[in-house]
């Protein structure tokens, strides 16, 4: 069965309720723990490398992703000294290209790449290091990312038009796209990563419900408030966000609306003709592409 990055821990099309908890439970072992020099330092190149394959083969941009969640998770785990073997690091990669290929249940052939690289791993030599990459993971492959919240904390948005919600989820999985290149945010945790692009989604997409979806995250009993803060102000350092005209930190830093108590009768003017007619300029503008990537 193919594994689902929003859904880790079901293979249903929606959140069980008892599920929920355990996302947040068990969250932190799917992190990963430590930057000493060798994370630092190389991490950039398998990211590149990730990328290559990615373009090459075009590949689906969740196995790439997932790729890299265990090249993290298994350098930050055991460092690798690569001065005299330069090569470890792109068997690393290739190795954990093919597990995310099969946790996708997707066909995938490397030697073409492989042989551009000048350098060609054999079948054996790759098993094996899957082999290395699994024990050293504990076998946790289903790995628990930002793209396992969304849904949740969509949720307690309340949004009631389809198309807007789409959008929503659309331009925060950009933004956890380009985030898993950051290394400052590998500290936070996957859901506070989660409510820190949707916020800085919904701010781009939707600027007159930002408080009530800043409310919505606030009051959240899961959601540590000063990371999810630290999150978005980590977020800054990225490329600056299309459409977005002012620092999302700043406005969560400085909006005086009540962080516990949702405002029912602002949050009811999701349906409001100002609402409609910015989701209709939205759909124009931002949807129909978001949606195609």
């Amino acid at each position: 069965m193919e594994f689902d990055l929003e859904n880790p821990m079901t293979h249903f099309e929606e959140h069980q309720p008892d599920t929920i908890p355990a996302l947040f439970a068990t969250e932190s072992d799917h992190m990963p723990f430590g930057a000493h020099d060798f994370f630092l330092s190389h991490r950039p190149q398998a990211i590149s490398l990730i990328l290559q394959v990615q373009f090459s083969c075009n590949l689906d941009p969740c196995i790439s992703y997932l790729a890299l969640t265990y090249v993290d998770r298994f350098i930050s785990k055991q460092e690798i000294l690569l001065e005299d073997k330069p090569w470890i690091l792109k068997l690393l990669v290739i190795s954990s290209l093919s597990l995310a290929a099969k946790m996708k249940n997707t066909n995938l052939s490397l030697s073409d790449f492989q042989r551009e690289e000048g350098l060609i791993f054999d079948t054996q030599t790759i098993q094996r290091t899957e082999l290395l990459i699994l024990s050293t993971l504990n076998w946790r492959m289903r790995s628990i990312t930002p793209f396992s919240f969304l849904s949740f904390f969509i949720s307690l948005f309340k949004l009631k038009d389809p198309p807007l919600m789409q959008a929503l989820k659309a331009r925060a999985t950009q933004i956890i796209f380009r985030a898993h290149h950051e290394m400052k945010l590998l500290e936070f945790k996957p859901s506070i990563i989660a409510a820190s692009a949707l916020l800085s989604a919904a701010y781009e997409l939707f600027p007159l419900q930002f408080p009530c979806f800043q409310n919505s995250l606030a009051a959240c009993e899961f959601v540590n408030k000063e990371r999810l803060l630290g999150c978005l102000g980590a977020m800054q350092g990225m490329a600056e966000m299309d459409g977005c005209d002012e620092s999302t930190l700043d406005t969560v830093s400085n909006a005086k609306t009540p962080v516990s108590v949702l405002d029912g009768q602002y949050c009811g003017k999701s349906e409001s003709e100002s609402t409609v007619m910015q989701g209709r300029e939205i759909k124009r503008r931002r949807v129909g592409h978001l949606l195609q990537r």
